[in-house]
């Protein structure tokens, strides 16, 4: 009923019953049990309805599930167990009249009105019920514009610890859905102030007092903040990889002031962001995604100084599927600067930069010749070789896209040093092995690895 008062489009409604399970699946054909605690899903046309019945809920010993749950009777019973005021608004008909009727025995319809986030009852009686609604009081600051009353942030504050308490999957999902809102800016500033960050996220929260250089007017934390407020993309892992683009500069930082540097920030920021991610059991794809956001935010690009070569050597190293997601981290950080107001008009010019050159070839498997080509054309055996020459024929094309065709290709590979180009080939595979093992040893997936560092 709260999205209904407050005029949004409500995501799902929740249907509660004095009835039992087994009472609602006689009343319906096509049900079955979603949960442990009696909830009957009831296909209704095209859509799946959730119904529960009454229910209390005894003990909370893990502070996440309840103990002991038991149908009851009441409607207000049911209602008691919510964990905000404004999430205990219901809309029932009376049992005397049969007419329906708003029922919200705590008050929701003042503190919606007031846009006050309040606990049912206790406050800490709520957040020893389950400590994930430490998180979620947040969650509708961002999602909702509320604000969140006294007594139930002075709660929140004295709870902190028992966030430790919530499986990783609940806290990555509920960040998701900060990451999804208007304002999650609001939350994040909430989870530094309660003390939630140290324990959530340590190493965002490491940059708080880190201050940057001269192309910035804010610490590390609140540009990274700022950047995910700012980023133009609806896609939560784009929004995430804008909050964590610059989370590696505090472990890099050199001198002080407006000259300070932080070299390598950005392969740094990576290794944590992965970190960070697996932690918080993100999938590997996830991860892969904003890693790799992260990895290469630093890209440069001066308008007349870069050359098609220049954009092409990009667009291999960023993707061309990718281009609006870098983008759009790109134009967080540059934003959330403090010394940018709208887009940089070189950002622009290389949007259209890019799309110019996007049809050229990037890769190996655009080359008008393959591996087997190689092979029956030469006569060489399977082997490196065959690898090193097609990086070696790409980096030709890549500079001229005019060389790729069959007849060219094959003139500029007679023309290789086969030794010298095999060498290079495997100095750099050596490289990137060496990598892989030693982020393989800090619990790094090495699929995913390979896939970025290649």
């Amino acid at each position: 009923m709260r999205d209904v008062l407050l005029n949004r489009k409500p995501a799902d409604w929740d249907i509660t019953t004095d009835a039992t399970p087994e009472q609602i699946q006689e009343l319906f054909s096509d049900t079955y049990y979603n949960n442990v605690y009696g909830t009957v899903v009831v296909h209704a046309g095209e859509i799946d309805v959730e119904v529960t019945p009454y229910r209390t809920e005894v003990g909370y010993s893990d502070q996440r599930h309840p103990d002991e749950v038991h149908f009851g009777k009441s409607l207000r019973e049911d209602l008691l167990r919510r964990d905000f005021t404004m999430n205990a608004i219901a809309y029932g008909r009376k049992r005397a009249t049969a007419a329906f009727e708003l029922v919200d025995p705590f008050n929701g319809q003042n503190d919606i009105r007031d846009r006050l986030i309040r606990t049912v009852g206790n406050p800490d009686e709520r957040f020893r019920e389950d400590a994930l609604r430490l998180l979620r009081a947040l969650r509708f600051t961002s999602t909702l514009g509320f604000h969140i009353e006294r007594a139930t942030w002075d709660s929140i504050i004295r709870h902190v610890p028992d966030i430790e308490r919530v499986s990783r999957e609940r806290i990555r999902d509920e960040l998701l859905n900060i990451l999804v809102s208007d304002y999650p800016i609001t939350a994040f500033w909430l989870m530094l102030e309660s003390g939630m960050m140290k324990i959530v996220l340590p190493e965002l929260e490491h940059g708080a007092h880190v201050g940057q250089n001269l192309h910035h007017i804010y610490s590390v934390l609140f540009h990274n903040l700022l950047s995910m407020q700012y980023c133009p993309s609806d896609d939560p892992l784009v929004r995430l990889a804008a909050l964590l683009h610059d989370v590696g500069k505090p472990d890099v930082k050199q001198g002080d002031g407006k000259y300070s540097t932080f070299h390598g920030h950005d392969i740094v920021g990576a290794r944590i962001a992965r970190r960070l991610m697996r932690r918080l059991k993100f999938s590997n794809e996830d991860i892969e995604k904003v890693t790799h956001l992260v990895r290469h935010h630093m890209f440069y690009y001066s308008i007349g100084e870069v050359s098609d070569a220049g954009v092409r050597r990009l667009l291999k190293r960023i993707g061309p599927d990718q281009i609006d997601d870098f983008l759009a981290v790109r134009i967080a950080d540059r934003m959330g600067s403090g010394t940018q107001v709208e887009m940089p008009k070189k950002l622009h010019v290389l949007l259209q930069h890019m799309h110019d050159v996007q049809r050229d070839p990037i890769s190996v498997t655009n080359l008008a010749v393959n591996g087997y080509d190689l092979i029956k054309e030469f006569h060489l055996e399977p082997s490196p070789i065959i690898g090193a020459l097609q990086e070696a024929l790409l980096e030709k094309v890549l500079d001229d896209p005019s060389l790729n065709t069959r007849e060219k290709l094959f003139e500029l590979a007679r023309g290789l040093d086969r030794e010298q180009i095999l060498a290079e080939y495997r100095e750099r595979r050596k490289k990137n092995q060496e990598e892989s093992r030693r982020l393989f040893e800090e619990g790094v997936d090495a699929q995913a690895l390979e896939k970025q560092i290649s």
